[in-house]
């Protein structure tokens, strides 16, 4: 996969300017972390080059002096919000995040339920944090929010939230998704450490959108497609324009805010340490960034990625038509169509011609491989079996897996695990491929041209099961499905 994105630069300038965030508010800084601490695969999508766990590692830098705040919505509680990139419910991912989080070296103080009103599934889920020696505190919805300024900075506001303990120099506030209420976190803690004689800054981290890249740029709109359920929109700072006469980009969210900060922050210190939202941020992702092309092109594979998944929620009845209509209206800017992506097509006319599910790979070299559903493969298995083929110059003909072989997997499917679909998954096909391996050279071949499909992009013309969206995962392949059910 080619890279446009310079990580070790990205760690040395990052972390300076960090350091130097800390030092300006010398003994009390709360650090708003966005997006995903150590698992940012939506950075590294949009940026080749860029590790998942950057963030993280240069965080432990500072490790000794800090603690993590985890934050979780009620909302999100009440409806069971899911992480589509783990499958997990966000309540889970708070309780994954601290084990993560301590297994390498931090400290994890609380957890923070936002948008308290008394849900029953928030209580429970205090409950079991209680249970597990786990501090709990509650935030309430502040009526008005964020724009309410007099009744925010006062006692029946922020006054009113549960102040939150902290020992050490640099709080770090995280969450396992966007919209838990972070920043008013943040602004709440500023508020009641000043009614303690206590002084503390505020800053954020967050990735995107890049405020150094323009408005329309690929990788800022892919942005907006990722945060199309919580209808962000990315704006050109009109605080910052002002202050400096410089274009910066933020997003809606941040500005809307900002008005309240200002406020707090003239309570807290007499002024302002910050002219715009954008001066609040530590950002420095848009000066690492080392071949601009190719991270405009990751970014407008993941746009559309981020519609079809859109789709297949909607789909499966988990999404919404605004969502998927927010990504659509996205690709005019982004200047292209699903079809923009190479595999999607090729999918698609495969099944039109055969008239069975399909699936399409992109190769690192722009060779397109197409597959279809069978009496014995699905359209995955059989996808991964035809690329790793022609990478190792197998001939399309050869069947590395002798039917002997899959008839009995079928069987035990069918008769013993009581399945209804005899067809082999990608797991199953990958785990024959293995066993014939040692004695069968064109086997061993085959799966030693596996990690040379990581960054390639797949298409099906039918959504998958868990089993096949997980094996694309962990083979670092950007996968799509039309949102059609298999019948």
């Amino acid at each position: 996969m080619k890279q446009g994105f310079d990580n070790e630069k990205y760690l040395r300038i990052q972390s300076e300017h960090i350091k130097e965030r800390i030092a300006q508010f010398g003994n009390k800084l709360y650090l708003e972390l966005g997006g995903k601490l150590f698992d940012d695969h939506h950075a590294s999508r949009v940026l080749p080059g860029f590790q998942p766990d950057s963030k993280l590692r240069m965080l432990q830098q500072l490790s000794d002096k800090a603690e993590i705040v985890i934050v979780i919505s009620a909302r999100d509680i009440e409806k069971n919000k899911v992480r589509s990139d783990l499958g997990i419910t966000y309540d889970m991912d708070v309780l994954r995040l601290r084990t993560e989080f301590r297994n390498r070296g931090f400290l994890v103080s609380s957890v923070v339920i936002t948008h308290y009103n008394g849900q029953s599934s928030a209580d429970a889920f205090r409950a079991r944090l209680d249970r597990m020696g786990i501090r709990t505190y509650c935030h309430y919805t502040i009526e008005g929010y964020p724009t309410n300024v007099a009744l925010i900075d006062s006692d029946e506001g922020f006054g009113r939230n549960d102040y939150i303990e902290t020992t050490r120099p640099l709080v770090i506030v995280t969450a396992p998704g966007p919209g838990s209420g972070k920043m008013a976190v943040c602004l709440s803690q500023l508020y009641n450490e000043n009614k303690r004689g206590v002084e503390a800054g505020y800053a954020k981290f967050e990735t995107f959108p890049v405020w150094s890249l323009p408005l329309k740029h690929p990788v800022n709109i892919a942005y907006e497609a990722a945060t199309a359920d919580l209808n962000d929109v990315n704006m050109i700072d009109p605080f910052h324009l002002e202050a400096y006469g410089k274009t910066a980009i933020n997003y809606n969210r941040d500005i809307e805010i900002f008005p309240v900060l200002d406020a707090l922050f003239e309570g807290i210190y007499g002024k302002n340490p910050y002219k715009s939202p954008t001066d609040m941020g530590v950002n420095m992702v848009g000066f690492c960034i080392s071949d601009d092309a190719v991270c405009r092109e990751a970014s407008r594979q993941e746009i559309i990625r981020r519609y079809f998944t859109a789709l297949n929620h909607m789909a499966q009845g988990d999404g919404n038509e605004a969502e998927v209509n927010k990504i659509a209206l996205l690709f005019r800017q982004a200047e292209i169509t699903p079809e923009y992506r190479k595999p999607v097509g090729a999918a698609r006319a495969r099944a039109e011609r055969s008239g069975v599910p399909c699936s399409a790979i992109e190769l690192a070299d722009g060779t397109i491989i197409t597959a279809e559903t069978s009496a014995l493969l699905g359209p995955s298995a059989a996808l991964i079996l035809n690329a790793v083929k022609h990478l190792a110059g197998i001939d399309h003909s050869v069947k590395l897996i002798p039917q002997a072989l899959i008839e009995p997997i079928q069987h035990t499917k069918l008769t013993y695990l009581g399945g209804r679909n005899p067809r082999l998954h990608t797991d199953e096909v990958l785990v024959a491929l293995s066993v014939l391996s040692p004695r069968d050279e064109l086997c061993r071949r085959a799966l030693e041209k596996l990690p040379e499909l990581n960054g390639c992009q797949v298409h099906s013309t039918v959504m998958l099961g868990e089993v096949d969206h997980k094996i694309f995962s962990k083979l670092g392949v950007g996968l799509t499905c039309d949102p059609a059910k298999k019948h």
